[in-house]
């Protein structure tokens, strides 16, 4: 992987694991999602502007299908996403989900795209999936809870951050197919995306205008950081896609969790930061692993 790519990958991690934080703090719902939405939308409406003045006219049908497919994935990716952070914990929803999704890519890419992976790489992509798994808690998955509560949380949040990895490994196939077989501008594919998102949302939110006011009041700072810096995230992690294959900067991803194991651990005081520490060191290694492949 170059290391730009590489470089590119990394602060989107700390910015990734940095919105997801406060994400889960917030406990939003469908509601927050389409509020994301609305910001992003101003918020990055002037660059989207200048970038895609000439080329969105010009747009063939593969193009629209890709973003529009983008667009409603990347919706049900959020929504599932928010629902397992008001069920379970972070540590539990979020490293499972980024580690059954860039798995699932990989072999995507490998399979579907051609891509082909060295020893060195495939074993950073163990590497990673290990450290998932001892950061969601390792053999304590499989124990019981001190109560039912906890076990119940547990379930969900097992059940919400694979179901999530499965989204995730769609829309960043989806995505990636985008930009490096149609050559699509990153930066278009996520905002022209972003008014299918408005669309899909918006029936839930003008269901109860009156609740969608009270919350946007109480949520709308989480939602202005969400919908500002969630964008840069990805957008940068695209622009790595165009200069390394699919099947590394998926799982390279995953140097997120290195920040949510050590900074969302502490602020939500949630518990096992131990074995979740060791798990985000076994992450760092696979990265260095697909670095190097």
């Amino acid at each position: 992987m170059p290391w730009q790519a590489f470089a590119l990958v990394v602060l989107a991690g700390l910015i990734h694991a940095g919105w997801n934080i406060v994400a889960k703090r917030t406990s939003g719902d469908a509601r927050f999602a389409f509020f994301t939405s609305v910001v992003m939308g101003v918020v990055w409406a002037p660059l989207a502007l200048w970038v895609g003045h000439e080329s969105v006219p010009h747009w063939d049908w593969r193009a629209w299908t890709a973003v529009t497919v983008s667009g409603v994935v990347h919706v049900i990716y959020f929504v599932t996403l928010l629902r397992g952070y008001r069920k379970g914990d972070l540590t539990v929803v979020y490293p499972l989900a980024r580690g059954s999704g860039p798995l699932l890519t990989s072999l995507l890419a490998i399979t579907l795209l051609g891509e082909r992976i060295s020893l060195v790489a495939a074993s950073g992509i163990v590497g990673i999936v290990l450290g998932v798994f001892f950061v969601a808690g390792g053999p304590a998955l499989w124990r019981q809870g001190r109560d039912e509560a906890s076990r119940n949380r547990l379930r969900a949040g097992v059940m919400y951050g694979l179901l999530t990895g499965v989204f995730i490994a769609s829309y960043t196939f989806v995505d990636g197919y985008a930009v490096k077989v149609l050559l699509l501008s990153p930066i278009l594919v996520d905002y022209m995306g972003n008014f299918v998102r408005l669309a899909v949302l918006a029936p839930t939110v003008l269901r109860d205008r009156a609740e969608t006011v009270q919350l946007w009041r109480t949520q709308w700072r989480s939602a202005a950081i969400v919908g500002v810096f969630g964008p840069v995230a990805y957008v940068l992690v695209m622009y790595a896609m165009q200069m390394a294959p699919l099947s590394h900067v998926a799982p390279a991803r995953e140097v997120s969790m290195l920040f949510a194991a050590v900074i969302g651990g502490h602020l939500l005081g949630e518990s096992d930061r131990g074995v979740r520490i060791v798990g985000a060191c076994a992450i760092a290694l696979g990265v260095v692993a697909l670095g190097l492949g």
